[in-house]
């Protein structure tokens, strides 16, 4: 008797078993997830910083964690196009479709730039709603977090207050370290890139830098040669100081131009996970600005 009366007390005294099951798209959102709910969230993250986040399979695997979660966060703006609604029609999980309350789209909270007059084929892989990397905007991710935390009291209203104490002791460390990386980055403003994709146009912009060419072609579209030294000559004429791709990547594009051009090639994280330092959120923006001062002006 007494041996159950302590396995009872231990189990009553033992951690709390998380009352969200989380199923992030990506890592940034899956980061933001946690600071949000803390031990009251399971967050599983179905990609990582050295995936594409528009080329994933829609695995089983992914499949049967959304068939167990409370709540889908993802970017929208047809990020995810290509394999979230699938896996979320195999879940068969009524929740988290669509118009439910366990469907979330950042992109529904965020201030999406980039949004072309018209798309089509010839366009490339260009979003009618606006440019989907939006989080690389830290106004942007407080917007969303604001969203995202009011999200997770309605799933959970027993935790209610929980989760918007974890918000506004997130927003206060979020604000103080947006105003120390804005004064850090000003020796930023006007950098000239080149990019290999349009993935990085947020941070560009927020830090007022400037984008004067893409290693793709076409938005999607792999380097070619011929748009290789196009883009060489033309950086002749409106030089570069780096040429920048992210985590996820290929290299040889950048550092073929860089090379030749004798530019430095950057690889920035993109995303958490994307570097040994951006292991959350803040360290994600820690490094992002670390490696464009170390360019050389």
């Amino acid at each position: 008797m007494r041996a159950i009366i302590a396995l009872a007390l231990a189990a009553a005294c033992g951690p709390a078993l998380a009352a969200l099951n989380i199923f992030a798209c990506t890592p940034e959102w899956g980061a933001l997830a946690q600071e949000l709910g803390g031990d009251k969230a399971s967050v599983f993250v179905a990609t990582t910083a050295l995936q594409d986040p528009h080329r994933i399979e829609a695995r089983p695997s992914l499949i049967a964690r959304a068939r167990r979660a409370d709540l889908v966060v993802c970017t929208g703006a047809e990020l995810e196009v290509g394999w979230l609604p699938l896996v979320l029609a195999q879940s068969a999980n009524p929740k988290i479709q669509p118009g439910q309350p366990g469907y979330f789209e950042a992109a529904a909270f965020a201030r999406l730039i980039e949004r072309p007059a018209r798309v089509d084929r010839s366009m490339g892989d260009v979003h009618a709603a606006g440019n989907p990397h939006l989080h690389l905007d830290p106004p942007n991710i407080a917007r969303i977090a604001k969203a995202l935390a009011a999200r997770m009291s309605v799933l959970d209203a027993q935790n209610a207050t929980f989760y918007i104490g974890r918000e506004l002791d997130f927003q206060k460390r979020w604000g103080e370290a947006t105003v120390r990386w804005e004064r850090e980055a000003a020796p930023l403003k006007d950098l000239p890139l080149v990019v290999h994709h349009k993935n990085l146009s947020y941070l560009i912009a927020w830090l007022g830098m400037r984008e004067i060419g893409t290693l793709e072609p076409t938005p999607g579209l792999p380097p070619s040669t011929a748009h290789l030294t196009a883009l060489l000559a033309a950086l002749q004429r409106t030089p570069a100081k780096a040429v920048v791709r992210t985590a996820y990547q290929d290299p040889r594009a950048a550092e073929w131009l860089a090379q030749q051009a004798a530019l430095p090639s950057v690889m920035l994280p993109y995303t958490v996970g994307g570097s040994a330092r951006a292991t959350d959120l803040f360290g994600l923006f820690d490094d992002t600005i670390a490696r464009l001062l170390a360019v050389p002006r």
